[in-house]
């Protein structure tokens, strides 16, 4: 049973203990035509990517009507989070979202994507937005298969980590219906 708990001072030493790592063995191939981004995905050599774990005032996002960190729980285990806050343009942004290896295929991550529509929802946010790249084919097809739609891309935002990086950022956006 899945079970979503905001963060509070009694679980905050859960927080980034996900494994959110993932092998990566395909890519999204980006178009563009008349303003509407499309993809197709294609096969690439496999390799693992680990995200570093975010840093942060946590404490800031306990009772934070602005920012919000929930986690997710199967029969008691950890094994999902999401990091949310209201971004500087009103939309909630979602910073990350993570499911363990060990309970991927299960739903979390959609209930997570669900508990952050509610939180945005009851603020009045417009919607949601966050940022992945195209090689994160599972999690690209999570957002797209919860309504998100791609709003666009940027070749050169990894470039000053690594100057070779294939790795496009793309920005996912989910918007309310009034």
């Amino acid at each position: 049973m899945i079970s979503i708990h905001p963060l509070n001072a009694a679980n905050l030493n859960a927080l980034n203990r996900v494994d959110g790592s993932f092998t990566v063995d395909a890519r999204l191939v980006l178009s563009a035509r008349d303003g509407e981004i499309s993809y197709t995905i294609e096969p690439v050599q496999p390799y693992r990517k680990r995200y570093p774990a975010e840093q942060f005032d946590w404490n800031t996002f306990i009772s934070n009507p602005d920012k919000a960190i929930y986690l997710a729980y199967v029969d008691g285990q950890l094994a999902g989070q999401i990091i949310l806050w209201k971004n500087w343009n009103g939309f909630g942004h979602i910073e990350d979202i993570a499911v363990d290896v060990h309970f991927r295929r299960q739903g979390i991550g959609r209930r997570l994507i669900e508990q952050a529509i509610t939180w945005a929802k009851e603020r009045g946010l417009p919607g949601l937005m966050l940022e992945t790249q195209n090689i994160n084919v599972a999690g690209c097809s999570l957002y797209d298969a919860c309504g998100f739609h791609l709003g666009g891309l940027d070749q050169d935002l990894y470039r000053a980590i690594d100057p070779d990086t294939t790795e496009i950022a793309l920005f996912w956006y989910l918007t309310f219906s009034p």
